[in-house]
């Protein structure tokens, strides 16, 4: 298997559409070599944030293919966002993200996981075939139920360890007191895994609680500044993160306000608003920003410094 690091920031990727809801590959091409200068970690493809369960796997494919050209000699791995309805798709799915250039697999929960109590052998099962058929690193998901994720316990995170695929788990469940339980339990695990926040609501103060980097969607956008902050905080200027940090909160907020499902479409409009991206064009069902959401994201980057 191969080794890769990924204590940084890793944006969950947006993915560029036009018009007709088809994916945008010249401005796709663009958006991949602006966020690749922006000091990153790695890259997570095909992920909510990219509108993932949204595309059809070809497209997915061709996505990673995309990604692959445009990263050529950056060092910068692909994450392939994995996400399926059985083991067998699973494996199938993640070998072929594999060729296509996947370097480093994020594993979505199932809606197998769904119900409690949840036996450990069923996530633990499913991870070790995915591991064993596909051979990338995988990082773990733990996501709010309520967003159709998986609160891992602690039984079952341990057991899903002691994979030696598994190199790193993003917590996004937004419950400060269950990431420090998290951290507690990666800690305590015979060999090292990172530890990546997915929590848009707190993101710098993530890093005071144990994380070694950040795999968000919120970092899909004002990249560099999230770069600064996780910067500022690993070497413990503590001011500095706090200072950038909660300025870019506001920012944050306002891209992840009710209703949550329209982050994807502000991530697109506030790129837009910074040059990066010409259009803000969603794929249906996804509706595009109104006027007022537009005013109220235009606020929030002149108040965070970011316009």
């Amino acid at each position: 298997m191969p080794t890769i690091d990924l204590k940084g920031i890793i944006p969950a990727t947006v993915l560029p559409m036009t018009q007709d809801a088809e994916i945008d590959e010249p401005a796709l091409r663009k958006y991949i070599r602006w966020i690749a200068g922006q000091g990153i970690k790695a890259v997570a493809v095909n992920v909510d944030t990219g509108e993932g369960p949204h595309l059809w796997h070809d497209e997915k494919l061709r996505v990673l293919r995309i990604y692959k050209e445009e990263l050529a000699g950056t060092g910068i791995p692909i994450v392939a966002g994995l996400g399926a309805s059985f083991t067998a798709q699973a494996v199938k799915y993640g070998t072929e993200y594999r060729e296509a250039g996947a370097d480093c697999l994020l594993v979505f929960p199932i809606t197998a996981y769904l119900g409690q109590p949840l036996s450990p052998e069923v996530p633990y099962r499913y991870h070790k075939a995915v591991a064993d058929g596909v051979g990338l690193p995988m990082i773990l998901f733990t996501l709010q139920p309520a967003l159709g994720g998986a609160n891992f316990d602690d039984e079952t995170l341990a057991r899903l360890i002691e994979i030696p695929e598994v190199v790193a788990i993003k917590e996004a469940l937004f419950d400060a007191k269950r990431f420090r339980e998290i951290v507690t339990v990666v800690r305590s695990a015979p060999r090292r895994i990172t530890m990546l926040t997915g929590n848009d609501n707190f993101i710098w103060e993530s890093y005071l609680l144990g994380a070694e980097g950040a795999l968000l969607g919120a970092c899909a956008v004002t990249t560099r500044t999230h770069v600064e902050v996780y910067e500022a905080a690993m070497r413990g200027d503590w001011a500095t993160a706090r200072a950038r940090g909660d300025r870019i909160q506001k920012l944050v907020d306002a891209v992840f306000a009710a209703p949550v499902r329209d982050y994807r479409a502000r991530s697109k409009e506030v790129l837009v608003m910074q040059g990066i991206l010409a259009h803000g064009h969603m794929r249906p069902p996804l509706l595009p920003v109104g006027p007022e959401d537009r005013q109220r994201l235009k606020r929030a980057l002149e108040e965070a410094g970011e316009l």
